[in-house]
Protein backbone atom coordinates (compact mmCIF):
# COMPACT_ATOMS: atom_id res chain seq x y z
CA UNK A 1 0.00 0.00 0.00
CA UNK A 2 1.21 3.53 -0.73
CA UNK A 3 0.94 5.79 2.26
CA UNK A 4 0.20 9.38 1.23
CA UNK A 5 2.48 11.88 2.90
CA UNK A 6 5.13 9.37 3.93
CA UNK A 7 7.10 9.82 0.73
CA UNK A 8 10.69 8.68 0.99
CA UNK A 9 10.69 8.21 4.74
CA UNK A 10 10.15 4.45 4.23
CA UNK A 11 13.54 4.41 2.51
CA UNK A 12 15.27 6.73 4.98
CA UNK A 13 18.55 5.30 6.21
CA UNK A 14 18.10 3.80 9.67
CA UNK A 15 20.97 5.11 11.75
CA UNK A 16 20.45 2.62 14.59
CA UNK A 17 19.04 -0.76 13.60
CA UNK A 18 20.12 -2.66 16.75
CA UNK A 19 16.51 -3.19 17.87
CA UNK A 20 15.39 -4.69 14.55
CA UNK A 21 18.52 -6.86 14.34
CA UNK A 22 17.89 -8.18 17.85
CA UNK A 23 14.27 -8.98 16.94
CA UNK A 24 15.62 -11.28 14.23
CA UNK A 25 18.28 -12.83 16.48
CA UNK A 26 21.17 -11.17 14.66
CA UNK A 27 24.37 -9.87 16.23
CA UNK A 28 24.43 -6.32 17.59
CA UNK A 29 27.22 -4.11 18.95
CA UNK A 30 25.17 -3.53 22.08
CA UNK A 31 21.91 -4.85 23.51
CA UNK A 32 19.10 -2.53 22.38
CA UNK A 33 16.85 -1.07 25.06
CA UNK A 34 13.50 0.69 25.27
CA UNK A 35 10.87 0.93 28.02
CA UNK A 36 7.18 0.23 28.02
CA UNK A 37 5.46 3.53 28.86
CA UNK A 38 8.67 5.39 28.04
CA UNK A 39 6.49 8.36 27.07
CA UNK A 40 4.72 9.07 30.31
CA UNK A 41 4.04 10.89 33.53
CA UNK A 42 7.52 10.29 34.98
CA UNK A 43 8.71 13.06 32.60
CA UNK A 44 8.00 16.64 33.73
CA UNK A 45 7.72 17.76 30.09
CA UNK A 46 5.04 15.10 29.53
CA UNK A 47 3.02 16.34 32.50
CA UNK A 48 3.38 19.93 31.34
CA UNK A 49 2.32 19.10 27.78
CA UNK A 50 -0.67 17.04 28.93
CA UNK A 51 -1.88 19.43 31.65
CA UNK A 52 -5.60 20.22 31.31
CA UNK A 53 -6.05 18.10 28.18
CA UNK A 54 -8.42 15.15 27.83
CA UNK A 55 -6.44 11.92 27.43
CA UNK A 56 -8.30 10.53 24.42
CA UNK A 57 -8.40 13.94 22.74
CA UNK A 58 -4.61 13.87 22.99
CA UNK A 59 -4.61 10.37 21.45
CA UNK A 60 -6.66 11.73 18.52
CA UNK A 61 -4.14 14.50 17.81
CA UNK A 62 -1.33 13.24 15.52
CA UNK A 63 0.85 16.24 16.41
CA UNK A 64 0.42 15.63 20.16
CA UNK A 65 1.12 11.89 19.82
CA UNK A 66 4.22 12.62 17.78
CA UNK A 67 5.54 15.10 20.36
CA UNK A 68 4.92 12.72 23.28
CA UNK A 69 6.58 9.84 21.38
CA UNK A 70 9.68 11.93 20.76
CA UNK A 71 10.06 13.44 24.26
CA UNK A 72 11.89 10.48 25.84
CA UNK A 73 14.15 10.17 22.76
CA UNK A 74 15.40 13.70 23.41
CA UNK A 75 16.46 12.71 26.93
CA UNK A 76 17.69 9.14 26.57
CA UNK A 77 19.48 7.09 23.88
CA UNK A 78 16.69 4.55 23.56
CA UNK A 79 17.09 2.16 20.63
CA UNK A 80 13.41 2.30 19.63
CA UNK A 81 10.43 4.63 19.84
CA UNK A 82 6.88 3.42 20.49
CA UNK A 83 3.99 5.50 19.24
CA UNK A 84 2.00 7.28 21.95
CA UNK A 85 -1.54 5.89 21.90
CA UNK A 86 -3.75 3.57 23.94
CA UNK A 87 -5.02 0.01 23.56
CA UNK A 88 -8.62 1.14 24.19
CA UNK A 89 -8.91 3.03 20.90
CA UNK A 90 -10.15 -0.28 19.45
CA UNK A 91 -13.27 -0.57 21.66
CA UNK A 92 -13.91 3.10 20.81
CA UNK A 93 -13.67 2.30 17.10
CA UNK A 94 -16.20 -0.49 17.65
CA UNK A 95 -18.69 2.03 19.06
CA UNK A 96 -18.08 1.93 22.82
CA UNK A 97 -17.69 5.03 24.94
CA UNK A 98 -14.41 5.05 26.90
CA UNK A 99 -13.35 7.87 29.19
CA UNK A 100 -10.17 8.46 31.17
CA UNK A 101 -11.33 9.39 34.67
CA UNK A 102 -8.86 11.15 36.98
CA UNK A 103 -7.83 8.92 39.87
CA UNK A 104 -9.71 5.94 38.40
CA UNK A 105 -8.24 5.28 34.97
CA UNK A 106 -10.07 4.10 31.84
CA UNK A 107 -13.82 3.79 32.35
CA UNK A 108 -16.63 2.41 30.17
CA UNK A 109 -19.90 4.09 31.27
CA UNK A 110 -21.85 1.27 29.56
CA UNK A 111 -19.82 -1.97 29.60
CA UNK A 112 -20.99 -5.17 27.94
CA UNK A 113 -23.20 -7.08 30.37
CA UNK A 114 -24.84 -9.90 28.42
CA UNK A 115 -24.21 -11.59 25.04
CA UNK A 116 -27.05 -9.56 23.47
CA UNK A 117 -24.91 -6.45 23.99
CA UNK A 118 -22.60 -7.64 21.20
CA UNK A 119 -25.31 -6.37 18.81
CA UNK A 120 -24.44 -2.85 19.94
CA UNK A 121 -20.90 -3.15 18.54
CA UNK A 122 -19.92 -2.17 15.01
CA UNK A 123 -19.81 -5.49 13.13
CA UNK A 124 -17.35 -4.16 10.54
CA UNK A 125 -14.91 -1.39 11.43
CA UNK A 126 -13.39 0.87 8.78
CA UNK A 127 -9.99 1.29 10.49
CA UNK A 128 -8.88 4.07 8.15
CA UNK A 129 -11.93 6.10 9.11
CA UNK A 130 -12.10 5.24 12.82
CA UNK A 131 -8.39 4.96 13.62
CA UNK A 132 -6.81 7.04 10.89
CA UNK A 133 -5.57 9.49 13.52
CA UNK A 134 -3.19 6.78 14.83
CA UNK A 135 -1.89 6.16 11.31
CA UNK A 136 -1.32 9.89 10.80
CA UNK A 137 0.57 10.04 14.11
CA UNK A 138 2.81 7.15 13.01
CA UNK A 139 3.54 8.76 9.63
CA UNK A 140 4.31 12.13 11.20
CA UNK A 141 6.55 10.52 13.81
CA UNK A 142 8.46 8.54 11.17
CA UNK A 143 9.14 11.85 9.40
CA UNK A 144 10.36 13.50 12.60
CA UNK A 145 12.50 10.54 13.65
CA UNK A 146 14.33 10.79 10.32
CA UNK A 147 15.81 7.30 10.71
CA UNK A 148 17.19 7.88 14.22
CA UNK A 149 15.63 4.67 15.62
CA UNK A 150 12.83 2.30 14.54
CA UNK A 151 9.22 3.08 15.43
CA UNK A 152 7.06 0.46 17.15
CA UNK A 153 3.29 0.26 16.69
CA UNK A 154 1.07 -1.69 19.08
CA UNK A 155 -2.32 -3.05 20.01
CA UNK A 156 -4.06 -4.69 22.93
CA UNK A 157 -4.77 -8.41 22.51
CA UNK A 158 -8.36 -9.67 22.15
CA UNK A 159 -8.72 -11.15 25.65
CA UNK A 160 -7.26 -8.05 27.31
CA UNK A 161 -9.63 -5.77 25.37
CA UNK A 162 -12.59 -8.06 26.06
CA UNK A 163 -11.84 -7.90 29.78
CA UNK A 164 -11.89 -4.10 29.76
CA UNK A 165 -15.08 -3.99 27.69
CA UNK A 166 -16.95 -6.23 30.15
CA UNK A 167 -15.40 -5.07 33.44
CA UNK A 168 -15.91 -1.42 32.50
CA UNK A 169 -12.37 -0.56 33.55
CA UNK A 170 -9.50 -2.01 35.54
CA UNK A 171 -10.07 -5.00 37.83
CA UNK A 172 -8.08 -7.22 40.18
CA UNK A 173 -10.20 -10.36 39.64
CA UNK A 174 -11.69 -9.84 36.16
CA UNK A 175 -14.58 -11.90 37.49
CA UNK A 176 -17.19 -10.30 35.21
CA UNK A 177 -15.14 -11.03 32.10
CA UNK A 178 -14.26 -14.54 33.26
CA UNK A 179 -17.93 -15.17 34.00
CA UNK A 180 -18.47 -14.78 30.25
CA UNK A 181 -15.79 -17.39 29.50
CA UNK A 182 -17.51 -19.94 31.73
CA UNK A 183 -21.17 -19.07 31.15
CA UNK A 184 -21.11 -17.74 27.59
CA UNK A 185 -18.20 -19.45 25.77
CA UNK A 186 -19.80 -19.05 22.32
CA UNK A 187 -20.42 -15.33 22.81
CA UNK A 188 -16.90 -14.97 24.20
CA UNK A 189 -15.41 -16.52 21.08
CA UNK A 190 -17.63 -14.34 18.92
CA UNK A 191 -16.35 -11.19 20.64
CA UNK A 192 -12.73 -12.37 20.54
CA UNK A 193 -13.07 -13.06 16.80
CA UNK A 194 -14.58 -9.61 16.20
CA UNK A 195 -11.68 -8.01 18.06
CA UNK A 196 -9.13 -10.13 16.19
CA UNK A 197 -10.48 -8.99 12.82
CA UNK A 198 -10.22 -5.32 13.81
CA UNK A 199 -6.76 -5.78 15.32
CA UNK A 200 -5.36 -7.39 12.16
CA UNK A 201 -6.57 -4.50 10.00
CA UNK A 202 -5.35 -2.00 12.59
CA UNK A 203 -1.84 -3.47 12.68
CA UNK A 204 -1.63 -3.62 8.88
CA UNK A 205 -2.67 0.05 8.80
CA UNK A 206 0.09 0.88 11.26
CA UNK A 207 2.69 -0.79 9.06
CA UNK A 208 1.37 1.00 5.98
CA UNK A 209 1.71 4.25 7.91
CA UNK A 210 5.33 3.53 8.80
CA UNK A 211 5.54 1.28 11.88
CA UNK A 212 8.68 -0.87 11.68
CA UNK A 213 7.76 -3.36 14.43
CA UNK A 214 4.54 -4.32 16.24
CA UNK A 215 3.83 -5.30 19.84
CA UNK A 216 0.70 -7.10 21.03
CA UNK A 217 -0.11 -6.50 24.71
CA UNK A 218 -1.89 -9.39 26.46
CA UNK A 219 -1.82 -7.47 29.73
CA UNK A 220 -4.45 -9.65 31.42
CA UNK A 221 -2.95 -13.06 30.66
CA UNK A 222 -2.22 -13.57 34.35
CA UNK A 223 -5.85 -13.82 35.39
CA UNK A 224 -6.35 -16.85 33.13
CA UNK A 225 -5.28 -20.36 34.00
CA UNK A 226 -3.44 -22.55 31.48
CA UNK A 227 -6.65 -24.15 30.17
CA UNK A 228 -8.48 -20.83 29.65
CA UNK A 229 -5.35 -19.29 28.10
CA UNK A 230 -5.21 -22.17 25.59
CA UNK A 231 -8.83 -21.60 24.60
CA UNK A 232 -9.47 -17.88 24.87
CA UNK A 233 -6.10 -16.16 24.38
CA UNK A 234 -3.49 -18.19 22.53
CA UNK A 235 -5.50 -19.05 19.37
CA UNK A 236 -6.27 -15.36 18.79
CA UNK A 237 -2.69 -14.26 19.45
CA UNK A 238 -1.59 -16.80 16.84
CA UNK A 239 -4.27 -15.71 14.37
CA UNK A 240 -3.17 -12.08 14.64
CA UNK A 241 0.49 -12.83 13.94
CA UNK A 242 -0.24 -15.29 11.13
CA UNK A 243 -2.77 -13.09 9.33
CA UNK A 244 -0.67 -9.92 9.62
CA UNK A 245 2.43 -11.74 8.36
CA UNK A 246 0.59 -13.44 5.48
CA UNK A 247 -0.68 -10.10 4.20
CA UNK A 248 2.65 -8.34 4.65
CA UNK A 249 4.41 -11.15 2.80
CA UNK A 250 2.29 -10.40 -0.27
CA UNK A 251 3.86 -6.95 -0.44
CA UNK A 252 7.35 -8.24 0.40
CA UNK A 253 7.41 -6.71 3.90
CA UNK A 254 9.03 -8.28 6.92
CA UNK A 255 7.96 -6.53 10.13
CA UNK A 256 8.97 -8.20 13.42
CA UNK A 257 6.22 -8.81 15.94
CA UNK A 258 6.46 -8.99 19.74
CA UNK A 259 3.95 -10.67 22.04
CA UNK A 260 3.85 -9.64 25.71
CA UNK A 261 1.61 -11.82 27.89
CA UNK A 262 2.01 -10.43 31.39
CA UNK A 263 2.09 -13.12 34.10
CA UNK A 264 1.54 -15.82 31.48
CA UNK A 265 4.39 -18.06 32.69
CA UNK A 266 2.51 -21.23 31.79
CA UNK A 267 2.29 -20.13 28.15
CA UNK A 268 5.97 -19.48 27.48
CA UNK A 269 6.59 -22.57 25.34
CA UNK A 270 3.41 -21.99 23.33
CA UNK A 271 4.12 -18.28 22.86
CA UNK A 272 7.56 -19.11 21.46
CA UNK A 273 5.82 -21.11 18.69
CA UNK A 274 3.12 -18.58 17.83
CA UNK A 275 4.61 -16.80 14.78
CA UNK A 276 6.10 -13.91 16.80
CA UNK A 277 9.80 -13.11 16.48
CA UNK A 278 10.01 -11.82 20.05
CA UNK A 279 8.41 -12.88 23.34
CA UNK A 280 8.24 -10.16 26.00
CA UNK A 281 8.69 -11.23 29.62
CA UNK A 282 7.48 -9.77 32.91
CA UNK A 283 9.87 -9.52 35.86
CA UNK A 284 8.74 -12.74 37.56
CA UNK A 285 10.48 -15.01 35.03
CA UNK A 286 14.12 -16.04 35.43
CA UNK A 287 16.15 -15.11 32.30
CA UNK A 288 18.01 -18.43 32.05
CA UNK A 289 14.81 -20.41 32.55
CA UNK A 290 13.10 -18.35 29.83
CA UNK A 291 15.96 -19.07 27.42
CA UNK A 292 15.74 -22.77 28.16
CA UNK A 293 11.98 -22.99 27.86
CA UNK A 294 11.81 -21.06 24.58
CA UNK A 295 14.60 -23.20 23.12
CA UNK A 296 16.19 -20.49 21.01
CA UNK A 297 13.10 -20.26 18.78
CA UNK A 298 12.55 -16.55 19.51
CA UNK A 299 14.30 -13.45 20.71
CA UNK A 300 13.39 -12.36 24.23
CA UNK A 301 12.50 -8.92 25.59
CA UNK A 302 12.43 -7.74 29.20
CA UNK A 303 12.41 -8.10 32.09
CA UNK A 304 13.79 -5.92 34.90
CA UNK A 305 11.39 -5.26 37.76
CA UNK A 306 10.22 -1.65 37.18
CA UNK A 307 10.59 -1.04 40.92
CA UNK A 308 14.33 -1.68 40.61
CA UNK A 309 14.45 1.86 39.19
CA UNK A 310 13.82 3.14 42.73
CA UNK A 311 17.25 1.77 43.69
CA UNK A 312 20.43 3.90 43.70
CA UNK A 313 22.12 4.14 40.29
CA UNK A 314 24.99 1.80 41.27
CA UNK A 315 22.48 -0.87 42.28
CA UNK A 316 20.56 -0.40 39.01
CA UNK A 317 23.83 -1.03 37.17
CA UNK A 318 24.42 -4.26 39.14
CA UNK A 319 20.87 -5.51 38.47
CA UNK A 320 21.23 -4.78 34.75
CA UNK A 321 24.58 -6.61 34.56
CA UNK A 322 23.10 -9.71 36.18
CA UNK A 323 20.08 -9.57 33.85
CA UNK A 324 22.29 -9.32 30.76
CA UNK A 325 24.42 -12.25 31.93
CA UNK A 326 21.24 -14.29 32.33
CA UNK A 327 19.82 -13.53 28.90
CA UNK A 328 23.04 -13.25 26.93
CA UNK A 329 23.53 -10.46 24.41
CA UNK A 330 22.18 -12.06 21.23
CA UNK A 331 18.49 -12.25 20.38
CA UNK A 332 17.75 -10.02 23.33
CA UNK A 333 16.09 -6.62 23.83
CA UNK A 334 16.41 -5.06 27.27
CA UNK A 335 13.23 -3.63 28.76
CA UNK A 336 11.33 -3.54 32.01
CA UNK A 337 8.99 -6.34 33.04
CA UNK A 338 6.13 -3.86 32.76
CA UNK A 339 5.76 -0.10 32.23
CA UNK A 340 7.43 2.84 33.93
CA UNK A 341 5.56 4.26 36.94
CA UNK A 342 4.69 7.98 37.24
CA UNK A 343 6.82 8.64 40.34
CA UNK A 344 10.08 7.35 38.86
CA UNK A 345 13.14 9.58 38.61
CA UNK A 346 14.07 10.25 34.97
CA UNK A 347 17.74 10.15 35.97
CA UNK A 348 17.33 6.54 37.08
CA UNK A 349 15.73 5.70 33.72
CA UNK A 350 18.81 7.21 32.10
CA UNK A 351 21.03 5.10 34.38
CA UNK A 352 19.14 1.96 33.27
CA UNK A 353 19.66 2.74 29.58
CA UNK A 354 23.33 3.58 30.09
CA UNK A 355 23.92 0.39 32.10
CA UNK A 356 22.39 -1.77 29.36
CA UNK A 357 24.58 -0.20 26.68
CA UNK A 358 27.79 -0.22 28.76
CA UNK A 359 27.55 -3.73 30.21
CA UNK A 360 26.39 -5.31 26.94
CA UNK A 361 29.32 -3.79 25.03
CA UNK A 362 31.71 -5.22 27.65
CA UNK A 363 30.03 -8.64 27.47
CA UNK A 364 30.33 -8.60 23.67
CA UNK A 365 34.08 -8.10 23.94
CA UNK A 366 34.55 -11.22 26.05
Amino acid sequence: KYCPGLGLVHKAFLKNDAFLRACHGQETNHVPVWCMRQAGRYLPEFREFRAGKDFFETCRSPAACCELTLQPLRRFPFDAAIIFSDILVIPQAMGMDVQMVAGKGPTFPEPLKEPEDLLLLQPKVDVNKELGYVFKAITLTRHKLDGKVPLIGFTGAPWTLMAYMIEGGGSTTHSKAKRWLYRHPEASHKLLKMLTDVIVEYLLGQVAAGAQALQVFESHAGCLGPVEFQEFSLPYLRDIARKVKDQLKESGQDVPMIVFAKDGHYGLEDLSQSHYEVVGLDWTIDPRSARERTGGKVSLQGNMDPCALYAPKERISEIVKKMLEGFGTRGYIANLGHGLYPDMDPENVGAFVEAVHTHSRHLNLK
